[in-house]
């Protein structure tokens, strides 16, 4: 690590940690409907939905008509990005004249933004008009994100309720956290990644000319590549060929500001944050890394509030930041030590001395290495597939981090509202394990864990590593799925193994070295993304329920303190080994392999 690279990540967290309390107080008083400025003020509007919708607005639901509403709210979801990606060549705002999405690819994306996961297996700026770019992806931006916080927000007031059977009511919980949270927060970024260059328009693609004609002029040559010269011995010259380059324009700003509050990831351009007109700028690349952290910190403090006890908020953000920080300096650390082999190889010292700097293949050479690592730290931790970087031309050990984090469930940090509840889970699991180890019925915030609770965590835990392994094993033993290996051996099992870790536990970013732009690829992955996403939600719902029927029980000198070192301590390692543990074989079959072969000289 280079002092630049402490220095990064120091300010990072100073600035993500002082914002994580007044955010999270915010969205605790939207939530329980406090008569704050905001809700004042957006009253009469959300009033209006409410009747337009036919909502009642003081009529609760049980876990089981909750869930039930959002697998419909997003359903319908799914259909409507379907249709606009296939009828988009006849729909309005198309200035170029894109063609609708082939059947399978408008399936695997119609899926992929609705589940939060914004897996891209096309190129956004020669596929999607922009209608489309705006209508289905930018709003589903909106709405796979609010889903996720919903579902914390409900798995919160099961903790803090107790002998009642209803959990809030779906249609007022995402309409709030939609029109109160997501709408400015992103609506202030937007206008200041605008200021920052960050496009913003319904321009038609600009052809632009990069070499004048008249200025530059080169020899001629003959079939064998000499130059052709006239009968006095002078060389022949020919004008230089025009050089033109297509420039893509589209209202970038906004999508750019939701993709990255809500964790979604899914860019404009192929290239996601690493264009230019997606993020110009240092300070924008920062602010980015920013805005994919903090709700899902202040919905921590949230927790806490919500459950009367911030300082169990502060413990899973404790638990949280740790696993974090361990993780972004293994990152860098592995990416600045660069390739042992062009040492080895007797390369040019050119070369060999900027790979002894460190890896800079794949990375975004405005940013850097420290940049560059922190940020694929970042997107991977939470639910957001975002890049400057190719993961692929990682290091073994390097790229095995970000595979790491998504196989965790996403938990470190997370997505907005997926990463909390699923550390509560892990939550959960942990004092279900040290209650076994003390023999004393296990409680979490005054709720007895039972068998119900118990069964409904095993299936939240169980559920992506099951899509993940089995997904990969019939990948690699299917002659469609090995179709898509560009680099054999090893990297190219990492490559499958990313694709399905990404897709299951709803991340979205890629290796970059997979063919997946096939119906194969298409239809597994969104498979994946969907049973990813709701097999999780619905036992988490189920939990709610379940402890929200519950009394409360009062602490006694034999319950287990849960905001202290030792339960942070046991969180961190229930993580780790619960989460980790199912993947290792095929993480050594993976990066562990090519790491070894890298550094033997193979």
């Amino acid at each position: 690590m280079t002092p630049h690279a402490w220095l990064l990540l120091g300010i990072y967290l100073l600035v993500l940690l002082a914002l994580v309390k007044p955010l999270g107080i915010y969205i605790a008083e939207v939530m329980a409907g406090r008569p704050i400025l905001a809700l004042r003020l957006g009253g009469p509007i959300e009033s209006a939905i409410y009747r337009l919708c036919g909502v009642r607005k003081d009529e609760e639901m049980g876990w089981l008509h909750y869930a039930l509403a959002l697998l419909l709210f997003n359903g319908l979801g799914v259909l409507a990005v379907y249709a606009l990606q296939r009828f988009q060549l006849w729909l309005p705002l198309n200035p170029q004249q894109f063609a609708n999405v082939s059947p399978d690819s408008a399936f695997n994306t119609a899926i992929s933004f609705v589940t939060n996961t914004n897996w891209q297996g096309y190129a956004g700026e020669s596929t999607m008009s922009y209608l489309t770019q705006m209508l289905t992806l930018a709003v589903q931006n909106f709405l796979s994100g609010a889903t996720g916080i919903v579902v914390v927000i409900a798995l919160i007031r099961g903790f803090a309720r107790h002998t009642v059977k209803s959990i809030g009511n779906a249609w007022v919980d995402l309409t709030r956290i939609t029109f109160y949270v997501l709408l400015p927060l992103s609506l202030l970024f937007a206008v200041f990644l605008v200021s920052q260059g960050v496009i913003q328009n319904f321009s038609a693609y600009q052809n632009m000319t990069t070499i004048d004609i008249t200025a530059y002029e080169t020899p001629k040559l003959d079939a064998a590549g000499q130059a052709i010269k006239d009968a006095e011995g002078n060389a022949v010259t020919e004008p230089v060929a025009i050089q033109t380059q297509t420039l893509a324009m589209g209202p970038v700003a906004s999508q750019e500001a939701i993709k990255m509050f809500g964790t979604n990831g899914g860019g404009f351009f192929n290239a996601n944050s690493a264009h230019p007109f997606e993020n110009p700028l240092p300070l924008t690349n920062f602010f980015q890394m920013l805005s994919i952290f903090i709700i899902p910190g202040a919905l921590c403090y949230t927790f806490g509030r919500m459950v009367g006890d911030t300082r169990q908020g502060w413990a899973v953000l404790a638990a949280m930041t740790i696993l974090f920080v361990v993780m972004a300096v293994a990152t860098i650390t592995f990416e600045q030590q660069g390739n042992p082999l062009f040492a080895a190889a007797g390369v040019d010292q050119t070369v060999s001395a900027t790979q002894a700097g460190g890896n800079m293949e794949g990375k975004e050479a405005r940013f850097g290495i420290a940049d560059s690592g922190l940020f694929a730290t970042i997107t991977t931790a939470a639910s957001c597939g975002a890049v400057i970087a190719m993961h692929d031309s990682f290091t073994p050990l390097g790229g095995m981090i970000p595979l790491v984090l998504m196989q965790l469930g996403e938990v470190v940090f997370g997505g907005v509202g997926s990463g909390l509840y699923g550390m509560l889970v892990f939550a959960i699991m942990a004092v279900f394990i040290a209650g076994l180890m003390i023999g004393r019925t296990p409680e979490y915030l005054g709720k007895k864990i039972e068998s119900f609770e118990m069964k409904m965590v095993s299936i939240a835990i169980l559920v992506t590593p099951l899509l993940v392994l089995a997904g990969t094993a019939i990948a690699v033993m299917s002659a469609d799925g090995r179709a898509g290996i560009l680099n054999p051996g090893s990297h190219g099992f990492s490559e499958i193994l990313y694709a399905f870790s990404s897709a299951g536990n709803n991340n979205g970013s890629a290796f970059a070295g997979l063919s997946a732009n096939t119906p194969f690829y298409n239809v597994m992955l969104a498979i994946a993304m969907w049973f990813g996403r709701f097999g999780v939600i619905v036992p988490v719902l189920a939990i709610a329920g379940s402890l929200a029927a519950k009394k409360r029980i009062a602490v006694t000198v034999g319950t287990m303190p849960t905001h202290g070192p030792l339960f942070i301590s046991l969180l961190i390692g229930t993580v780790l080994l619960v989460g980790l543990l199912n993947y290792v074989p095929a993480l050594a079959l993976g990066p562990v392999v090519e790491h070894f072969m890298l550094w033997t000289g193979h």
